[in-house]
């Protein structure tokens, strides 16, 4: 018989998916600990008597990827090599009842609200003080930060309402409060989060008031970036723009996912906007943000894409050049309203779409990088690979956008520090510079 050799009250959790998931795995690990749990997150390391699996539902590639990891536990606790396994998050929400009989090995499934449920069958307590007080596992000059829960939305293809559920805000003064504490343990830069920003304070004050919420963010001591991820662009409210332009720590960036560019497919994907409309805002945004990034997302192989649609889509692009983009493959998700199309574009061919539109990006994004030949920006350093120093300017997010490498035989910084940085060579996402300042 195999020894056992985990430590029974040691917890491994383990993320996947987005950063709105890795929210919510720190905030697991922040009840524990204050629980007397000893918790770690990702580990390799073999020695976790208990593991919680945070899922991701969102498309096919994300399902399996949970699947996959929930069913590599479960081979590890038959094997005797954990205790207990536990699964909560958003595949969790939407296929509990399916999963409890596929894979009986599990000890209990929670959804994406229930960590007080979590917590219980730890018998640990749920501590309401601890709400704001949240470790990140980040490195610790950046975090995420959830303004909102849930998605108002009905988007055809998407079926994060499903495992969400509606829109619910966060009080100004419960994130200004979570920031705050973020600031004082050293974190420099917000990105904030949720499933649609730009909805935010609807339900609570009956208006769009993100813009109010980022003065009073850009107000916190200690925070000098706050960057604005996942805003819908329908009725979009311009006065964040104004925002953006008034306060200097409010990054000149924006990720607003567009999907699509057709208005057939825009209609049947109940984006509730138009290619004109689209192009009114986009025009208006960096009238008032000159210096604006924009990253967008887009969802090629709808149903119902023709090659018309995608080439009207692939002319959007290279005209509208935008400073980042990133592409998915339509996944065909039962009880979304899309389901009831025929998925009628061929998965080879969403590949190959997919691929174009990328090259397209690939191309604008050397582009514009071998404009910033020869000019210095502001750099937030994240880490050190090898014998580079590796950071970010304000119109890149970390993991999904450019980086700017420092030779680290030549230069020397501190991670987590700023310092002005001259660009001396470009590739298609990475920028090369010099440091002339340091911490500026």
């Amino acid at each position: 018989m195999k020894t056992k050799t985990f430590q029974p009250n040691k917890v491994n959790v383990v993320t996947l998916g987005c950063s709105k998931n890795l929210v919510d795995s720190e905030n697991i690990i922040t009840q524990l600990r204050a629980n007397a749990y000893d918790v770690v997150h990702d580990s390799n390391d073999e020695d976790a008597g208990i593991v919680i699996v945070n899922t991701c539902g969102f498309i096919d590639v994300a399902k399996q990827e949970s699947i996959d990891t929930i069913l590599q536990f479960a081979h590890a606790k038959t094997k005797g090599r954990i205790n207990k396994l536990y699964v909560t998050g958003c595949l969790s929400q939407r296929y509990k009842t399916d999963l409890e009989l596929e894979i009986p090995e599990v000890d209990a499934w929670f959804g994406t609200l229930e960590l007080p449920g979590l917590l219980a069958r730890l018998k640990a307590d749920y501590k309401h003080e601890l709400i704001g007080e949240r470790l990140i596992t980040t490195p610790p000059h950046y975090a995420y930060l959830k303004i909102s829960e849930g998605c108002n939305r009905t988007c055809s293809f998407c079926a994060i309402p499903l495992m969400r559920g509606g829109h619910i805000s966060r009080p100004i003064e419960d994130v200004v409060q979570e920031a705050k504490h973020l600031a004082r343990r050293g974190v420099k830069e917000l990105m904030l989060i949720a499933q649609e920003l730009t909805y935010y304070g609807l339900d609570l004050y009956k208006k769009r008031e993100l813009p109010r919420l980022l003065h009073a963010l850009a107000d916190v001591e200690g925070i000098e970036w706050i960057r604005l991820h996942y805003a819908y662009p329908s009725k979009f409210p311009l006065e964040v723009l104004d925002v953006m332009a008034e306060r200097p720590e409010i990054c000149n960036y924006l990720d607003m996912p567009l999907q699509h560019t057709d208005d057939e497919i825009l209609y049947r994907m109940k984006r509730q906007i138009t290619l004109q409309e689209t192009w009114q805002l986009i025009e208006t945004a960096r009238a008032k943000v000159p210096d604006l990034a924009l990253r967008t997302t887009m969802l090629v192989g709808f149903p119902g894409e023709t090659n018309a649609a995608f080439r009207n889509l692939c002319d959007f692009v290279q005209q509208v050049r935008f400073e980042r983009l990133g592409v998915f493959q339509y996944s065909h998700e039962e009880q979304t309203s899309a389901y009831g199309y025929e998925d009628d574009v061929p998965s080879e061919l969403k590949a190959e779409r997919a691929a174009e539109l990328m090259a397209i990006q690939e191309q604008i994004s050397w582009e514009k990088n071998q404009e910033k030949i020869g000019h210095t920006f502001k750099v937030l350093f994240d880490r050190k690979e090898g014998n580079y120093f590796v950071g970010r300017t304000e119109h890149d997010s970390p993991e999904v956008d450019n980086e700017v490498l420092v030779n680290a035989q030549e230069n020397y910084v501190r991670i987590g520090d700023f310092a002005q940085v001259l660009i001396h060579d470009a590739e298609e996402f990475d920028l090369f510079g010099k440091v002339v300042h340091p911490n500026p």
